[in-house]
């Protein structure tokens, strides 16, 4: 689990999964360039990588916009020469409301993001990797990529598809010296899931949190410090046969079919 001298790129880097990533990069060793579209927390993170005595780089982008994503990996590359781990990462987990009632415009979002971001991620990383003949990526699903969840039609749909993104490009690159595999959380004790609380109970989100966690077999939410742990082994050399798989790091949620919580029934 050794990174020094090596370059770790983090999109949604300021947050959540994507802060734990950024700072257990930094204390294996690696260079970090942290991505956000809230430049300030991607600077924040920097300045905390920056003062345990490791190189930073923070990148303000919008990583739907094809524009953006060139942006941050010229300027990994410009500054530092090349990326050797990609946490493709960013993501948004829209509304909860049934299928037939979905708000069009927040189905386009979340696509958007989590899938459009992955895939401009893939786009424009693998080349500069290509041509270093190395590499490790893992891309950011769920276990809602593996699945459904009644209530959340585009984030299901969203991490279905970056898992098939994920087997994909593994295909296409493995014999380049590259990997690619993805990372399939459960609930995370981060905004997000705290963010589908309020949505599920405005005002009482503490009294479905409670029921969600005594649901895990593990009695509660996973930390993003222990989806860090699992993006970190599968980039390191211990990992070094390791590509196309999809790793779930839930407390057992999936193993006793807790994923299919039926989050419309109140």
């Amino acid at each position: 689990m050794d990174f020094t001298g090596k370059v770790a790129l983090i999109t949604g880097g300021g947050n959540g999964i994507g802060r734990a990533t950024s700072l257990g990069f930094a204390g294996h060793g690696a260079t970090v360039v942290i991505v956000d579209r809230d430049g300030p927390a991607a600077e924040a993170v920097a300045g905390i990588v920056r003062q345990k005595g490791v190189e930073s780089l923070a990148v303000t982008a919008d990583v739907t916009r094809t524009e953006d994503v060139r942006a941050y990996v010229k300027a990994a590359v410009d500054r530092f020469g090349r990326i050797d781990c990609f946490f493709n990462n960013a993501g948004i987990e829209g509304r909860v409301a049934p299928t037939a009632e979905y708000d069009e415009a927040v189905f386009d979002a979340v696509i958007g993001v989590n899938v459009k971001g992955v895939f401009l991620g893939l786009r424009h990383v693998l080349p500069q990797m290509i041509r270093q003949k190395s590499g490790a990526i893992v891309n950011t699903a769920s276990v809602a990529g593996l699945v459904g969840t009644p209530g959340m039609p585009a984030y299901v749909a969203s991490k279905h598809a970056v898992i098939g993104l994920t087997k994909t490009a593994a295909g296409e690159v493995a014999r380049q010296g590259i990997r690619v595999n993805a990372v399939c959380p459960g609930p995370v004790d981060t905004r997000m899931i705290h963010a589908l609380e309020e949505q599920l109970a405005p005002g009482d989100a503490a009294s479905i949190g409670e029921r969600y966690q005594a649901a895990q077999p593990t009695g509660r939410y996973t930390t993003p410090e222990e989806i860090a742990n699992m993006v970190l082994f599968l980039c390191s050399d211990l990992a070094a046969n390791t590509t196309g798989g999809q790793f779930v790091v839930d407390g057992g949620r999936t193993a006793t079919g807790g994923a299919v919580t039926n989050l419309v029934s109140r």
